[in-house]
C-alpha cells in the first residue's frame, strides 16, 4: 500500500500564514462551518465571531444572497479573461463601486486581494507621474506601524518592523513618516484630540528629498492590523493639505475600513477627507471570493489611459482580475448591505460598542482602550521579557471559552460582523473579561 495514503495528518502538510505552526500543532483550533455570527468548531461548539474573521465578514456569514449569487454565476459563466476581453459582472461591479465612493472616485482596477491592490495603486501612482512627464516621482512614502499587505511593495511602504525586517528593502526608494499613536491619548474615545501636527512629518521628507521625487503617500485612514491606530482629530485633513501643495498622490488603503466597519461605504468618507486613489478588498465580497481593487480619480485614469502606449496603456494585471464568481459576490454582497441598512446599524451601533469596550478599563493589564465604528482594542501590558505572550495566550483562552479575536503583540483587536445584535456584543465583552481575568 501507497505510505502516503496511510501516513497520519499531523497539520504539517499546509504552511500556515502568519501562524506559529508549531504551537497550533500543539492546541488547533478548526472552524468546521459557520452561519450568520458564528462557527461551529470541529467538537461542535458555537463560537461567537468577534472579528468578522480577518476584517472581511462584514455582513456575517453564509448569507443567502451572496451563496445563490455566487452558485448561480459558477453554471453560468465559470471564468472569463480580462485581458483584451471582458463580462457583464465586472463592468456593473466597476459602476457600482465608484456610485458608493466620494465624488471623483470613478475607475476601479480589480485585483484579488488587499496586498495586490496595493501593490496596484503603487503602480497606478508611478504611472501617473511618468505619463505627466514627471517621471523622477519615483520615491513612495508609508506610515510606521502601517500595514498594506504582503506584496513586495506593500511590505517596502508598511510599517510593522516584522513583516518588514525580511522583505521590506527589496523596494527602493521608500521612506516613512510617523505613526500617529501618542500615550497622551490613550483610553480615548473615538479619534484622539492631539496629534494632527504628526502630519506634518511629511514636509521633513519632502525637505529632505525634495517633492519632486514623491510620487504618493500611502497611510490607512484608520491603521488596523497594527492594533487599531486611530487618526489624531484633523490628522488627515492635514496630510491631504500636505500632499495637494506638493503635487504628491495620497492613497488610502481602506481594506478594512470599506464598506460599513465605521459605519459608512468608506474611511474616506466617514472622515470627510477624499484621497486621489483608494484600495479597497475584504468587505468588497463579504469574503466569500477572494477580490480586491484599487479605485482612482478620472484624472488619474485619463492621464495614464490618454498618454500610454499606442494598445495597451498599462502594463499591469492579474489572470483573475474581475474573476467572474468574485463580481456576483461582491455585487450580492453590496446588495446586502443596502437592503439590510447595514453601514447605518454599524453607526447606530456604535456608542453602545464604545460604551461597552471602555468598561474593561479596570481589568488587570489593560493600559490602553480604543475604539471607533464597530472596531476595538484592548491593549494588555507585555509580560516581561516576553512581549507578545499575553495576547497570544488570550487567542487560545477566548477560543475555549467561545469567542474568536485577533491579536497584534499584546494587542486584542475586535471587529465582528455589522449584523452584531446589542446582545452579542455584551456576550463578547463578558468573555473577554473573563479571559483578561485568567491571563497572568
Amino acid at each position: 500500500m501507497d505510505a502516503r495514503v496511510t501516513r497520519p495528518n499531523d497539520l504539517s502538510g499546509f504552511w500556515m500564514p502568519y501562524t506559529a505552526n508549531k504551537a497550533f500543532r500543539e492546541r488547533p483550533r478548526m472552524c468546521v462551518s459557520a452561519k450568520d455570527m458564528h462557527y461551529v468548531a470541529d467538537d461542535g461548539r458555537l463560537i461567537l465571531d468577534g472579528t468578522a474573521a480577518l476584517w472581511c465578514v462584514n455582513a456575517g456569514h453564509a448569507r443567502p444572497r451572496i451563496v445563490e449569487a455566487v452558485q448561480r454565476q459558477v453554471a453560468e459563466l465559470d471564468f472569463a479573461p480580462s485581458f483584451q476581453f471582458g463580462h457583464p459582472k465586472a463592468f456593473t461591479l466597476a459602476s457600482r463601486i465608484a456610485q458608493m465612493m466620494p465624488a471623483g472616485l470613478d475607475h476601479v482596477f480589480f485585483a484579488n486581494s488587499g496586498s495586490e491592490a496595493v501593490d496596484s495603486a503603487l503602480k497606478i501612482a508611478l504611472a501617473y507621474h511618468r505619463a505627466r512627464g514627471e517621471g523622477q516621482r519615483v520615491r513612495l512614502i508609508g506610515r510606521e506601524r502601517g500595514y498594506h499587505g504582503s506584496g513586495f511593495g506593500g511590505t517596502a511602504v508598511g510599517g510593522i518592523v516584522k513583516n518588514r525586517a525580511a522583505f521590506g528593502a527589496q523596494v527602493h526608494p521608500v521612506d516613512h513618516i510617523r505613526h500617529t499613536h501618542l500615550p497622551e491619548n490613550r483610553f480615548s474615545r473615538g479619534c484622539p484630540a492631539h496629534g494632527a501636527e504628526l502630519a506634518d512629518d511629511l514636509e521633513r521628507l519632502v525637505a529632505l528629498h525634495d517633492a519632486s521625487t514623491i510620487a504618493a503617500v500611502i497611510v490607512e485612514p484608520m491603521a488596523g492590523s497594527t492594533g487599531v491606530l486611530l487618526p489624531p482629530q484633523g490628522y488627515l485633513e492635514r496630510l491631504r493639505s500636505i500632499c495637494d501643495r506638493h503635487g504628491i498622490l495620497l492613497i488610502f488603503d481602506e481594506v478594512i475600513t470599506a464598506f460599513g466597519r465605521l459605519g459608512a461605504p468608506s474611511g474616506a468618507e466617514f472622515f470627510g477627507v477624499t484621497p486621489d486613489i483608494m484600495t479597497l478588498a475584504k468587505g468588497i465580497t463579504n469574503a466569500t471570493v477572494p477580490m480586491g481593487a484599487a479605485v482612482v480619480s478620472d484624472e488619474i485614469y485619463r492621464t495614464v489611459t490618454d498618454n500610454g502606449g499606442p494598445l495597451i496603456e498599462f502594463f499591469h494585471g492579474y489572470t483573475y482580475s474581475g474573476h467572474p464568481l468574485a463580481c456576483a459576490a461582491a455585487l450580492a454582497t453590496l446588495e446586502t448591505y443596502e437592503e439590510e441598512g447595514l453601514f447605518a446599524r454599524t453607526a447606530a451601533l456604535a456608542p453602545a460598542w464604545e460604551e461597552r469596550i471602555h468598561r474593561l478599563r479596570e481589568r488587570r493589564n489593560v493600559v490602553d482602550i480604543r475604539n471607533l465604528g464597530l472596531v476595538g482594542a484592548v491593549e494588555l501590558a507585555p509580560r516581561e521579557g516576553a512581549p507578545g505572550a499575553r495576547g497570544y495566550e488570550a487567542i487560545w483562552r477566548a477560543f475555549d471559552k467561545g469567542l474568536m479575536v485577533r491579536v497584534t503583540g499584546d494587542i486584542i483587536a475586535l471587529s465582528p460582523p455589522l449584523i452584531v445584535s446589542e446582545e452579542q456584543v455584551d456576550e463578547m465583552f463578558s468573555t473577554l473579561e473573563a479571559v483578561i481575568d485568567e491571563i497572568d
